[in-house]
């Protein structure tokens, strides 16, 4: 019985930690963010370099629950840092069509204000390690560089977290000009 016991707690221990182990190898932080160029729900075409110099938050989703309330989270980012230098990006890098995001962002508590991306082919998740680890935020500096991320736990990504970490960024860059 105790080595029952002992795998069944084995078996548990390694399924939940290996989804946190896996994902904490998606983290770069202090890596360049890879660049990209997409179309917006809204028919804009946009890179992710187009937004140098600025403090970007970028969130990755998919069409799910978390997806959303981190997508509304990041609406509450977006709103707190209107005037400063920093843009808040959203992404479906599920390969989602058109019609199924904007019926998926109708469905949101909050009017999503912030450019929300189509990636089509999935170009997004590949880059930045998405798939199963869902939804994804980072933050990346002026420069382009990824300075903070979390993965698929939204209480550690929460919009008060997320601005803080945007603040630090926008005093750091001050204090250096």
């Amino acid at each position: 019985m105790r080595s029952v016991v002992f795998a069944l707690g084995w078996l548990l221990v390694s399924t939940l930690s290996g989804p946190a182990v896996y994902a904490e190898g998606l983290f770069q932080i202090g890596e360049k963010a890879p660049s990209f160029g997409l179309t917006a729900i809204t028919g804009e075409t946009t890179s992710l370099d187009s937004y140098k110099g600025k403090v970007i938050v970028l969130g990755l989703f998919h069409i799910c629950d978390p997806c959303m309330m981190q997508g509304s989270v990041l609406q509450k980012v977006h709103e707190s840092t209107q005037g400063k230098n920093v843009a808040v990006l959203g992404v479906n890098s599920s390969g989602n069509g058109k019609r199924e995001v904007g019926e998926f962002l109708s469905g949101f508590p909050v009017k999503v204000t912030y450019p929300y991306l189509l990636d089509p082919d999935k170009i997004t998740d590949k880059l930045y390690g998405g798939g199963k680890f869902i939804p994804n935020v980072y933050v990346i500096d002026q420069r382009g560089i990824i300075r903070w991320q979390r993965v698929g736990n939204m209480e550690l990504a929460a919009a008060d977290v997320i601005v803080t970490e945007v603040n630090k960024l926008l005093e750091s860059r001050a204090d250096n000009m």
